[in-house]
């Protein structure tokens, strides 16, 4: 193999390594989730709605990153240690 093929191999290794070591865990996304539900609603923090949607959120790992949900919607998605709370749609 040539120089830059092992480099990129081995490069595209850590990438994925470092995925599964920074997947974001159960409680980080239950903490962005008080907070993002806190910040857009401050009776909703003040009646502790944020922690209560926390509680009641599903955890779904998929190794290099992670998801929760509330209802069957996605609220959160995380990888390389960091979480993005999703508003949710008012669709459903």
């Amino acid at each position: 193999m040539s120089k830059p093929v092992v480099v990129s191999a081995i490069a595209a290794l850590v990438v994925v390594a470092l995925a599964f070591a920074l997947n974001p865990s159960p409680e980080k996304h239950r903490e962005e989730i008080r907070k993002a539900v806190g910040e857009r609603s401050p009776i909703a923090a003040v009646l502790g709605l944020g922690a209560l949607t926390a509680f009641v959120s599903t955890y779904h790992p998929l190794g290099f990153a992670s998801y929760t949900t509330v209802n069957d919607r996605v609220v959160s998605v995380g990888a390389f240690g960091v979480v993005v709370f999703i508003e949710p749609s008012k669709d459903k």
